[in-house]
């Protein structure tokens, strides 16, 4: 248990970021099963949309410090390839 008063701010802040975080990793989420769900159904036009929608998400991850920037790349190259494919 924490003993001091930063020590116990630390855990209320870390606990608020959490959240806070863990609700922007979830928004990234659902924007990338957008563009899988329409490469699943072969939707190029929608998949396109999808990924256009999704890419600056999931910057903004990276650039909260949700996200590293070299997982973001993969997944982008790794969307941006399924959807050029179809």
């Amino acid at each position: 248990m924490a003993n001091t008063p930063q020590a116990k701010k630390r855990i209320r802040r870390n606990d608020a970021r959490a959240t806070i975080n863990g609700a922007r990793i979830s928004r990234i989420r659902n924007f990338i099963k957008k563009v899988e769900a329409a490469c699943e159904s072969g939707d190029k036009e929608a998949a396109a949309a999808a990924l256009k929608a999704a890419q600056p998400e999931m910057a903004r991850g990276v650039a909260r410090g949700v996200l590293h920037k070299n997982t973001v790349a993969r997944k982008m190259s790794r969307l941006t390839r399924r959807v050029a494919t179809l």
